[in-house]
């Protein structure tokens, strides 16, 4: 195992923006916009333009469009101005600026990647691979965004990652399309009354959108008083298609400016640790598609995220009991007619779960229990399984005394990853002097790594704050696995 020299570090000028509501900074706030809209209104003409004049002048740099986000920011608060309204251009602009914020991306953090190969490897000399970096951005107020990087890695195994070049941009969402596998899951899942819920869900296709599922649920209002449990389904169905959205970046944007943020309340709090792969479906389809951990400062639940081109991403719930907790990581093609996880449903136990449509997760299989001095408090995994001609290749954490990380590895049969193959008995990778301070001190975390050739390349977080790259020989690391069948603290199956 080799650290190159690359190091990724958060870059506090890194913004995005936010609505700006003065009074409401807390949520029980009372508005004071009424009075800041009045003296907004007040300012002469000549005030308007110098305003808006030096507002471009240190702020145009720093966002792909800045005119677009203040009248977004406007049209939130139109409908406290007059009848009479603002008809002047430049001061709606200064209204909306005046209701804009910035919002630091990664401020704090820059960690937590994984890697996959770009789908674009036109124009690359022989054995170079061009990749695709995502990174967990952890910004103002420990909120969490997905960003992503290019990189490439050519026959040597030198790795250049690309520098960024732009404004960071937003993507524009929209709810939907739905699919109703999703909501019956849900359903099953919480248990209970579903009469109403299965009398919406029985006038919708296999596949419909917003308006299908919102003229459904006008047909149940107007039956709610025969219907006394409707209030609790309709929240179930609710709730689930507020997590499915699509999330689609202008065609203008690059890769590198690109950065997926919370726009929903459930996830308000942030996306975490997406752990991407490349995947091949059911139906033969390539594809990419991750997990991550949707956050809303309580609860923590897991979507999965697709995209095919890294411009347009959908994102939809996970349910069932191998997806519980944090941390599912997807196999990146099917097994026996079925999908496979990696779970830890359970907080602390390495395992595997199934699923016949990429939403649904069965009860979770336990491949590995903590136990030794380095996994004593929990185990779980570097993100997706690697496919090798000698098994799966998994990389695992382990957390041990004094909250300290390490990486170690397993090794799976390919045809039936229940079965252990090999555990390393040691970590591979544990935080040098150089790694062990930052926001969450101690810590070594990844979320996904690739194999280029005979070449293990493994992107990893140090301490919750920066990014680092090291790359490790494959043949040697799995003779290590062949000559330790058996876990140490866990079980071989």
């Amino acid at each position: 195992m080799r650290r190159t020299a690359h190091h990724l570090v958060p870059d506090p000028a890194r913004v995005t923006t936010a609505v700006f509501l003065p009074g409401q900074e807390l949520r029980s706030g009372a508005s004071r916009s009424s009075g800041v809209l009045e003296r907004v209104c007040a300012l002469e003409p000549a005030e308007v333009d110098a305003a808006l004049v030096d507002l471009r002048e240190r702020f145009a740099h720093r966002h792909a469009d800045l005119e677009r986000i203040w009248l977004a920011s406007f049209a939130l608060v139109e409908h406290r101005l007059p009848r009479s309204r603002v008809s002047d251009e430049q001061r709606r602009l200064l209204i909306g600026a005046t209701f804009t914020q910035e919002v630091s991306l990664e401020g704090a953090a820059l960690c937590n990647p994984s890697i996959v190969a770009h789908p674009d490897q036109g124009g690359l000399p022989p054995g170079s691979l061009r990749l695709v970096l995502s990174l967990r951005a952890v910004g103002e107020g420990h909120r969490s965004s997905i960003e992503l990087r290019t990189a490439t890695i050519d026959a040597a195994d030198d790795l250049v990652i690309d520098p960024v070049e732009g404004a960071p941009v937003r993507a524009l969402t929209r709810h939907g399309p739905y699919e109703r596998t999703a909501f019956e899951h849900h359903l099953a899942d919480v248990g209970g009354a579903r009469a109403s819920a299965d009398f919406v869900l029985s006038q919708l296709g296999l596949t419909f959108s917003r308006a299908d599922l919102d003229a459904a649920l006008v047909r149940l209002r107007r039956q709610l008083l025969t219907r006394g449990e409707s209030v609790r389904e309709i929240a179930i169905l609710e709730d689930v298609a507020a997590r499915c959205y699509t999330s689609s970046f202008a065609a203008a944007s690059t890769l590198d400016q690109r950065v997926l943020v919370a726009e929903h309340d459930f996830e308000r709090q942030g996306l975490e640790d997406l752990r991407l792969t490349p995947l091949r479906t059911l139906a033969g389809e390539r594809t990419f598609a991750g997990t991550y951990t949707a956050f809303d400062g309580r609860s923590a639940r897991g979507q999965l995220l697709r995209t095919k081109d890294f411009r347009t991403f959908s994102s939809a719930p996970l349910v069932g009991p191998g997806a519980r907790d944090k941390g599912l990581a997807l196999f990146p093609r099917p097994i026996g007619g079925r999908y496979a996880a990696l779970s830890r449903a359970d907080r602390e136990t390495n395992s595997l779960t199934w699923s016949t449509d990429l939403i649904h997760w069965t009860e979770p299989i336990a491949l590995q229990h903590p136990g030794r001095r380095w996994d004593l408090v929990q185990l779980g995994n570097c993100g997706s399984p690697l496919e090798t001609e000698r098994g799966w290749l998994v990389l695992t954490h382990g957390v041990g005394p004094m909250r300290t990380y390490g990486i170690g590895a397993l090794l799976l049969d390919r045809d039936d990853p229940t079965r252990v193959l090999g555990s390393l008995p040691y970590p591979l990778l544990t935080p040098a002097a150089s790694e062990r301070s930052g926001y969450v001190p101690n810590v070594v975390y990844s979320c996904g790594s690739l194999l280029h050739g005979r070449t293990l390349v493994l992107p990893y977080g140090c301490s919750d704050t920066s990014t680092r790259i090291a790359t490790v020989d494959l043949d040697s690391l799995l003779d290590a696995l062949a000559g330790h069948p058996s876990p140490i603290g866990g079980e071989t199956r």
